[in-house]
């Protein structure tokens, strides 16, 4: 039975082009992992830090309260999310007008 998952697992991690998102998400599923060279644990430490920031990994741990929230502050943190979206959206339909402008030639 482990022949059998092995040889299923190594054709899920061959480097083939079709399954490189399926690669990543089976990373993702395994955890991040970090090689400590020369035992120095500081730039492992960094090293890992940027790849949880990178992977969103940060965030999520970030979005799990352990901690009962006040109303008030949910209020705050809802009215500074719909900011952030505004702020986005306006961005966003700014850069398209001025792309408009670009490729119509005026």
């Amino acid at each position: 039975m482990n022949a059998i998952w092995r040889s299923s697992w190594k054709s899920f991690t061959s480097s083939s082009p079709g399954l490189t998102s399926l690669n990543s998400a089976l990373n993702h599923w395994r955890g991040i992992r970090v090689k400590v060279r020369d035992s120095n644990l500081e730039q492992a430490l960094t090293f890992m830090q940027r790849k949880m920031q990178s992977s969103g990994i940060e965030r999520l741990i970030k979005n799990e309260q352990l901690y009962h929230i006040k109303n008030s502050e949910k209020r705050v943190l809802a009215r500074k999310a719909l900011e952030r979206k505004l702020r986005s959206k306006e961005l966003a339909r700014k850069l398209q007008a001025v792309l408009v402008k670009k490729v119509r030639g005026m």
